[in-house]
């Protein structure tokens, strides 16, 4: 583990200079710099005493959980094929074992997304770009760009694009489906 890189992200994400954390945990300027640089060691006593200036808990700042990234790129999705849709990504990596999934959906003109039987669980929705009509059962409503839609999927449920173009929806299940 980094725990200098570590540090220097919490000061920052704080909005602290070297200078205001060292006077805050009753260290040198001096000591932060070469912590944050991996030049020092640090007993756990000044460790705990910068960690509380900085309102993180020593055990969490070791967790692994604590070190999993948390902000993903394009490059982090993963594209899904036979779902009824021009585009369909998993936003997250290992969504599937997060307790919700959010999804990107492209849906072409009169396109429709695959019929899905009930299940126990909630779907969001929200319409980035076009209009799909949202299916729950034997309802059915036209959601339009800005417009967001939620229900409990204990009813057949599907998504059809309803516009003369490409509609875009962030889909968000729970629990994960896909």
């Amino acid at each position: 583990m980094d725990i200098g890189k570590r540090i220097k992200e919490f000061r920052l994400a704080h909005q602290l200079t070297q200078q205001e954390l060292a006077n805050r945990a009753g260290v040198t300027k001096g000591f932060i710099s070469l912590l944050e640089r991996n030049k020092s060691s640090v007993s756990l006593e000044t460790l705990s005493e910068v960690l509380e200036v900085l309102g993180e808990r020593i055990s969490t700042f070791f967790s692994s959980d604590a070190l999993q990234p948390f902000v993903f790129g394009r490059h982090d999705r993963t594209a899904l094929a036979d779902q009824g849709a021009d585009k369909f990504e998993l936003l997250i990596p290992g969504s599937t074992t997060m307790a919700m999934e959010p999804c990107r959906l492209v849906l072409g003109a009169g396109q429709r997304l695959r019929l899905h039987a009930a299940h126990s669980g909630e779907e969001f929705g929200y319409v980035i770009k076009g209009r799909v009509a949202v299916s729950l059962g034997r309802r059915s409503a036209v959601a339009k760009a800005g417009d967001a839609f939620t229900y409990k999927a204990q009813q057949e449920h599907s998504l059809q694009n309803v516009g003369r173009s490409a509609a875009e929806v962030l889909f968000v299940t729970w629990p994960p489906q896909f």
